[in-house]
């Protein structure tokens, strides 16, 4: 959307740096962004993924180790039980992760 019209606001300094240092916590460089944002939504929200990241990591390993039983099994017709319940402890894991992330999400506001 081509933003052709302008809008003069003036402040303080002390506005200007309450301003700017909000822009720094939500993680925005852009001041024109950050204020039209604010001023059409007034939020802005920042999100930590630290978690969903581990998820995924977490996720990505079960998915390869799955495969490597899955190739086992078809090389040699069987496949170990600590195999097994090493798979399950990690999809445990990977359960207990994802309802604490839904739970941090739907906590936000």
């Amino acid at each position: 959307m081509k933003k052709e019209k302008q809008l003069l606001v003036r402040i303080s300094d002390a506005d200007k740096e309450r301003i700017q240092a909000k822009m720094e916590e939500a993680g925005i460089l852009n001041m024109s962004a950050y204020i039209r944002k604010m001023a059409l939504d007034g939020i802005c929200v920042r999100l930590d993924l630290a978690e969903v990241r581990q998820l995924i990591v977490l996720l990505q390993r079960c998915s390869n180790n799955l495969n490597q039983y899955a190739k086992r099994a078809n090389e040699t017709g069987s496949v170990y039980a600590a195999d097994i319940e090493d798979l399950r402890s990690r999809l445990e894991e990977i359960w207990e992760l994802s309802r604490q992330s839904l739970a941090h999400l739907a906590n936000i506001r």
